[in-house]
Order: C-alpha cells, then sequence, then structure tokens
C-alpha cells in the first residue's frame, strides 16, 4: 500500500482530468468571434462550438426580447471546417478511454488496498491505465491545439444562411474550452505517467504471482 501513494494521485488527477475533458466537450464558447454587423447578432459576441453555434439576438425572435440562438450543427457539412468534425470524434474517444483508464486503475488500487499480492495482474491494470489517460489526454491535444490554431490565424467560416453568421468575424479569440481542454490534456498525460511508473515492491516475504 505504501507504495502505491502515487498510484492513488493519478486517479484523482485522471478523474479531474476527465471530468475536465467532458466539460469542454459541452461548452460552446471554443471560438469567440466579435462581428460588427449586430442586426441580428446583437451583442457583436456568437460563440462557435463543437456542436452548435451561438449567440444573444434581440430581434430574430421576437423584438425587444433578449434570447440566445444556437443553431446545431446537422450532419457533415462541408462548410464547416474539419477541425471541428475531428474535436467531435477526439472528444467522444478521449471521454471513453479515460473512463476506461479510471476503471483499471480503480481495479488496480482495489487489489493493492486489499491486500492482494498478484504482482502481475496489479502492474498490468495501472500499465493498461496508463496507456488509457495517455490515449485521451493526446485526443484532447489535437482538438485544442487544431482548434487554437485556426483562433490565432481568425480563420473564417462558410457557415450557410440558416446560421445568421457573418463568413468572418472582425476579430476573434479563444474561448473558455481551449484553456478548460489544456489543463485536462496536463492532467491526463500526468496520470498515465505516474501510473505507468508503477513498480511492484521486491520483498522476500511476499508471494507474487
Amino acid at each position: 500500500v505504501s507504495t502505491s501513494h502515487l498510484q492513488l494521485a493519478t486517479f484523482a488527477l485522471g478523474t479531474v482530468g476527465w471530468i475536465l475533458c467532458t466539460v469542454s466537450m459541452g461548452v460552446v464558447e471554443w471560438r469567440v468571434w466579435h462581428v460588427d454587423n449586430t442586426t441580428i447578432i446583437s451583442s457583436g459576441i456568437a460563440w462557435v462550438g463543437i456542436w452548435k453555434v451561438c449567440f444573444i439576438s434581440y430581434l430574430h425572435v421576437s423584438p425587444g426580447h433578449k434570447e440566445q440562438f444556437c443553431h446545431k450543427f446537422s450532419g457533415y457539412d462541408s462548410s464547416i471546417p474539419h477541425e471541428i468534425y475531428a474535436a467531435q470524434g477526439l472528444l467522444l474517444i478521449a471521454m471513453f478511454m479515460g473512463l476506461l483508464g479510471l476503471t483499471a486503475t480503480v481495479f488496480a488500487l482495489r487489489n493493492v488496498y486489499m491486500g492482494i499480492t498478484h504482482k502481475t495482474l496489479i502492474t498490468r491494470f495501472f500499465l493498461v491505465g496508463g496507456f488509457f489517460y495517455i490515449s485521451a489526454g493526446l485526443c484532447v491535444l489535437i482538438p485544442v491545439s487544431w482548434n487554437f490554431y485556426s483562433v490565432t490565424h481568425n480563420q473564417s467560416i462558410a457557415f450557410p444562411p440558416s446560421y445568421y453568421m457573418p463568413s468572418s468575424p472582425a476579430a476573434q479569440e479563444a474561448g473558455a474550452a481551449i484553456p478548460i481542454g489544456i489543463v485536462a490534456v496536463i492532467l491526463l498525460l500526468l496520470s498515465g505517467t505516474f501510473s505507468l511508473s508503477y513498480r511492484f515492491p521486491e520483498t522476500t516475504n511476499t508471494i507474487t504471482k
């Protein structure tokens, strides 16, 4: 038990990283667009996520009433950039892999704290957990980096007319999902590194299989 404290921290960090990965996937603020035409986008700010685009409108539904208008990305639209659809798939994979990593870590820690001295089983589950954590971290890193690159280069998106969005913003900046994703990547990669570093204690009084 005394040799697995780092792996207990692995489980805590992995849990927080997995939660942040899930949060970043649901947050719509991946890109924050500042637009000049406020006829429909009343606040002059629109949020572009990986599942939908949203903005505040006073006129779209009923004059004088403030309401958030969102348009979900449906199917595969060629006008939507590849990094958005890549983020959808990769974050879903990351969420699944992170969950598998947590499951493997829980099983290994259960054996350790219950005094089960099956060296091969415990070590393998920590290794499997580490593999899934690192894979999940990389799956988050790719869309976060790709979308951040698009933001810094102020890349435009040719939205269909039904989205009520301009094809390019006056300026854009990274939304809250980007830093959340970066923290998730750091925690997941740390969890994977710590999990892979586990070494079963070698003692003369311990029977291993």
